[in-house]
């Protein structure tokens, strides 16, 4: 600086600091314009990637839902006849019937209940019917094992169900009524003993943890079932030696926990959605706070579809058009930002049949024409005596629906400017 205006005059030190604070001026613009660009690309992003996660989420679900019908129809083929009670778990179904009834899973699944009910006497006492709960696999007879001495006690039929593990107990029928002599119904019974929820056990492959006296390991087909309410355990060992049943209950047991492991955790999400949508609609809007009936909605309404020129758009194309609305209000742009104001007024009278989605559009609007209002009430009192930008800023007002502040405003302005005058005795 010194060397620069060394030999300046007084007029050229005045011209280079007029310089300096028009570029000053100029890189503070450009600041600014930047900051908005920025947050409009970053908006726009945003946008984008919630759009991506929505595609993703529909991808997993579909892919959840083809495995769990695949996984319906190879246990209601194949099931039954491994049990050895083919006729009894049967869903009466033809073969095409049984195709086709993939796409009515819940048809197939109350008839898979309803055989369950039928088939296993106090089975209805541990699993109540309730949706979407159904039989995965039919794991056929087993032998409960004493815990101490790995000896045989008892017969038992193990299913497996979408969310418990039922054990049933194989019991003797009694020949002792009115229709002892007929032999041709089954000559036993399957009674149910015991029934957990799949994420409160463990069930742990014996395979490799007894001995092996007799040549071949006492425990090589046997399951132990650990956990629960009481922390007991129970080994169960197929009735068959080297019986594929213990193999695939177990890769089905792994598949079911981790299925209801992630439904679990698609729940978790939802409410976590749910919750961060009611923060990130207060968080934009601290005023939304004091519109409580508005804000418990706003979780149950965050997918609702308005129609805008003819297109279906949620609630995140609200938020987008009053980021845009904001953006012209910051920089002073008052004719787009009137006349996307007019635009979301009119949207909001249109939603005459959906209150809830017409008041929140109606609040953030208000809110911020209020604000873009008090831009133009300013300006309109800084230029009063400008016949064209007056007309321009009481037109602005007027399509605000602010007219008699537009009038009152300028009368009280030019009332000023009179009687400052009048005391000066400046001309009118």
């Amino acid at each position: 600086m010194s060397e620069i205006l060394s030999d300046a005059t007084e007029d050229q030190i005045r011209e280079y600091e007029a310089s300096l604070r028009k570029l000053k001026r100029r890189a503070s613009a450009d600041l600014q314009q930047n900051v908005y660009q920025n947050r409009t690309q970053f908006i726009k992003i945003s946008k984008e990637a919630e759009k991506l996660k929505g595609e993703m989420r529909t991808l997993q679900n579909l892919m959840a839902e083809l495995k769990t019908n695949t996984t319906a129809l190879r246990s209601s083929s194949s099931g039954a006849e491994a049990s050895g009670l083919s006729g009894e778990f049967s869903t009466g179904l033809s073969k095409r019937d049984k195709r086709s009834s993939v796409a009515d899973r819940t048809a197939l699944w109350s008839s898979q209940m309803q055989a369950l009910y039928k088939n296993v006497e106090g089975s209805q006492k541990f699993l109540p019917n309730s949706q979407g709960r159904h039989v995965v696999q039919n794991a056929g007879q087993w032998i409960e094992l004493d815990n101490a001495t790995y000896k045989s006690r008892r017969s038992m039929q193990i299913f497996l169900l979408n969310d418990h593990l039922l054990v049933a107990s194989r019991k003797k029928r009694k020949n002792d009524g009115p229709n002892a002599q007929d032999t041709r119904g089954p000559v036993t019974k399957l009674v149910a003993d015991r029934c957990w929820h799949l994420l409160d056990i463990d069930v742990v492959d014996m395979a490799g943890t007894g001995e092996s006296s007799s040549g071949r390991n006492k425990l090589a087909d046997a399951i132990m079932v650990r956990g629960g309410g009481l922390n007991e355990s129970f080994i169960y060992r197929t009735e068959k030696l080297e019986d594929t049943e213990k193999s695939a209950l177990m890769l089905n047991i792994r598949k079911t926990v981790e299925e209801l492991r992630r439904n679990i955790q698609s729940e978790r999400e939802a409410t976590n959605k749910a919750k961060e949508t009611i923060n990130y609609f207060a968080s934009r809007d601290p005023g939304l706070l004091q519109k409580a009936e508005l804000l418990e909605t706003l979780s149950d309404i965050k997918d609702m579809l308005i129609e805008v020129d003819g297109k279906q758009q949620n609630l995140r194309w609200v938020e987008s058009q009053m980021d845009e609305l904001d953006i012209n209000i910051a920089l002073q742009q008052i004719e787009p930002a009137v006349a996307r104001i007019q635009k979301l007024k009119s949207l909001a009278y249109s939603l005459k049949s959906n209150a809830i989605a017409q008041d929140f559009i109606s609040f953030k609007v208000d809110e911020r024409c209020s604000k873009l209002a008090v831009l133009v009430v300013r300006e309109l009192v800084q230029t009063h005596n400008d016949q064209k930008k007056t007309i321009r800023n009481v037109n602005w007002l007027e399509r605000l629906g602010f007219q008699d502040q537009a009038r009152e405003t300028y009368l009280e302005a030019r009332s000023a400017i009179i009687q400052k005058r009048c005391r000066c005795d400046l001309p009118l």
